[in-house]
């Protein structure tokens, strides 16, 4: 072989280009559009129970029996928080990060402690635990809060379904600082409506726009 082939070679070994490495995949839902609509279903459902119980006997009732149906609606709205997020967590609408994937069980057990406050709250109001476990409804509401800034930022859910998680999930950082400040003279409504016009009406766009969080065309 002579030096100018040898050169040849070498120059044509030295030119390969590397192999691009293959494309990162976007993560694939793990929920079909049936099942967002049931979720769906499941929050517009539980919302508006728990909206009704609080037009009715008030977020603070003097009866025991309004505190009970309070209690119990709250309890059935927690349970249609459960569906949400599993909706949230299974079409990746905060991203795929791993801080997102600790996020939502962090959330999962705040919203479990502020269940079972309610749960327990409805039947013994009386229980010594109480005043802690009544800590995680506003945590548990202010996560929920944090998790729709975040799909609102990331875009993954489209249309109205990008920005209403957002409008819903502000029932703790309004409700809460409006009845501090202001009381019997906001108690009456303003809970129920938001309520109404948050997460009611983001349970029907899940239940009639199940595509656009993005999940699997199937069922």
């Amino acid at each position: 072989m002579t030096a100018a082939s040898t050169t040849a070679t070498t120059d044509s070994t030295h030119s390969t280009p590397a192999p691009k490495p293959a494309p990162r995949l976007a993560p694939q839902p793990r929920v079909t559009t049936k099942g967002v609509r049931l979720a769906g279903i499941g929050l517009a459902v539980g919302s508006l129970v728990w909206a009704s119980t609080l037009a009715l006997f008030g977020p603070q009732s003097e009866s025991a029996f309004g505190t009970m149906m309070g209690d119990l609606g709250g309890l059935l709205f927690q349970l249609g928080l459960f569906g949400l997020l599993a909706v949230q967590e299974r079409t990746f609408a905060t991203g795929p990060k791993r801080f997102w994937k600790v996020a939502f069980v962090v959330e999962r057990v705040l919203l479990a402690l502020a269940a079972a406050w309610s749960l327990l709250h409805a039947f013994w109001p009386s229980l010594a635990i109480l005043p802690i476990l009544d800590l995680f409804w506003p945590l548990s509401m202010v996560g929920m809060f944090v998790i729709g800034m975040a799909i609102l930022v990331k875009g993954r859910w489209t249309g109205a379904l990008r920005i209403w998680p957002a409008i819903a999930e502000s029932w703790a950082v309004v409700c809460v600082p409006a009845l501090a400040i202001f009381g019997p003279a906001v108690g009456s409504w303003l809970p129920a409506t938001h309520l109404l016009v948050g997460y009611v009406t983001l349970g029907i766009l899940l239940a009639l726009l199940p595509e656009r969080t993005g999940a699997a065309r199937v069922g």
